[in-house]
């Protein structure tokens, strides 16, 4: 009985210990800069064959290179000149440039390539992501530090949800998958001592609430 105990403990506590190993990972693989790129390819996928494939390729593109090639090379830059350590952003006052960076590339997408006339869906989603974003600035001014993956990762996921409602997807794995990855973000940014729960909780509210209240024009 006492074997079967320790062979349970030592069970636990070496698949625990792995997990830990593994939850950094989620950091960088969802990392905020990515989410957009998730987003578009789950839209696309979504609208079915709304879109030519060529244009879909086209899509993908722009966004590829507006919300990931520009800030990477913004940020090696940054880095270059000693205003950011990390890609993480650990500290508030690194944040400012990066995210009115950001801005203006939401604004860029939502006013020149992500178009409400073509893309209703998508350009509701870069909109409220651009709100988040305004609102972790204000966040930045006050000297509060929300983590904007959860900002990320919780927009994202009333974006899959609001898409399974609209193109009547009646497909659950998508919703629950999300809502999980966002529980394993959330630990993952605990795990590496990244964030408070405060700084989770704040980042959660500052994701859902744009997309919740762009979801009503869309959906």
């Amino acid at each position: 009985m006492a074997k079967n105990n320790i062979s349970v403990y030592l069970f636990f506590t070496t698949n625990l210990n792995l997990l830990k190993k593994i939850l950094p990972l989620f950091s960088y693989i969802l990392h905020p800069i990515f989410l957009s790129v998730y987003a578009t390819l789950f839209y696309l996928y979504a609208a079915g064959d709304v879109f030519s494939t060529q244009e879909k390729y086209f899509v993908l593109i722009q966004i590829i290179v507006i919300n990931v090639i520009v800030p990477v090379l913004f940020y090696l830059l940054l880095k270059s000149t000693g205003h950011v350590k990390s890609i993480m952003l650990s500290q508030t006052s690194e944040r400012t440039i990066p995210l009115v960076l950001q801005c203006f590339l939401y604004i860029l997408l939502v006013k020149r390539s992500i178009v409400i006339t073509r893309y209703p869906e998508l350009h509701f989603f870069f909109l409220g992501a651009l709100f988040s974003i305004i609102l972790a600035l204000v966040c930045v001014l006050f000297k509060i530090k929300a983590s904007l993956h959860m900002v990320a990762i919780s927009g994202f996921t009333i974006f899959v949800i609001g898409l399974n409602i609209h193109f009547q997807m009646h497909n659950p794995f998508w919703p629950a998958l999300l809502i999980l990855l966002s529980g394993v973000v959330a630990s993952s940014r605990l795990e590496m001592n990244a964030h408070t729960s405060r700084e989770i909780l704040i980042g959660l509210f500052m994701g859902l609430m744009p997309q919740l209240l762009f979801l009503y024009l869309w959906l």
